[in-house]
C-alpha cells in the first residue's frame, strides 16, 4: 500500500474512532450560541475540503521520496496519538465542540500541561504532515484554513470556559502554558 493511501486510513481510523469515542462524555450543562461557532465551524470545514479534495491535474510544489512520505505518514500517526493522549486524559469532559460539561473544571495535567488545546495541536500536525505528502498549494491552502479554525475555536473556548470556570484560575492556566504549541 502507498504511503499516501496508508494516510488516507489513518485519517478514516482516527475519524470513525473519534467519533464513537463521543458516546463516553458527560452531558453538556452549556454552550456558546451557534452563531458564535459557525466562524470556525466554516472555516474548518473549508480547510478540510481543500486538504482532502483529490488533487486534480494541478502542479505539485514538490515531491518527497518514499522514506519522507512514509516518515510523513509516522508524523500524522503521532498528531493522532498526541489526541487521544488528550482525548483519554480529559476522560468524560470531553466535546467536540465548546461546551461546559457537569462537573467540569480546568485539566492541567498530562497533555494540558504543555499546551492548553492539544487535541487541536494534533489535528494541526497530522493535517500538517499531510500538506506536505500532497505537496499541492491547495493542501496548504487547506492546513493554513484548518490551523485558522483551530486558533478561532481554541479563543472561543477559552473565552467560554473563562467565563463559565472563573477567569482568575483559568488566566493562571493561560499564563503557565501555549495555547496550541509548548512555550519554549
Amino acid at each position: 500500500m502507498s504511503p499516501y493511501r496508508t494516510l488516507m486510513w489513518v485519517w478514516a481510523a482516527w475519524a470513525l474512532s473519534w467519533c464513537l469515542a463521543a458516546l463516553w462524555a458527560n452531558p453538556t450543562q452549556a454552550k456558546p450560541s451557534l452563531s458564535a461557532e459557525l466562524p470556525y465551524r466554516a472555516v474548518t470545514l473549508a480547510g478540510a475540503a481543500l486538504l482532502f479534495v483529490p488533487r486534480l491535474r494541478g502542479p505539485r510544489l514538490w515531491m518527497t521520496p518514499n522514506p519522507v512520505q512514509w516518515g510523513l505518514v509516522a508524523a500524522a500517526a503521532a498528531g493522532f496519538a498526541f489526541c487521544w493522549w488528550a482525548r483519554i486524559h480529559l476522560g468524560r469532559l470531553w466535546s467536540g465542540s465548546v461546551t461546559r460539561k457537569n462537573e467540569h473544571r480546568i485539566v492541567d495535567t498530562g497533555p494540558y500541561a504543555l499546551v492548553r488545546h492539544p487535541i487541536y495541536t494534533g489535528l494541526i500536525l497530522a493535517a500538517a504532515a499531510t500538506a506536505a505528502l500532497k505537496g499541492s498549494a491547495r493542501a496548504l491552502a487547506g492546513l493554513a484554513l484548518l490551523i485558522l479554525g483551530c486558533w478561532i475555536k481554541a479563543r472561543l473556548e477559552e473565552r467560554f470556559l473563562s467565563a463559565e470556570l472563573g477567569a482568575e484560575s483559568y488566566d493562571a492556566y493561560r499564563r503557565r502554558t501555549g495555547m496550541l504549541f509548548p512555550r519554549l
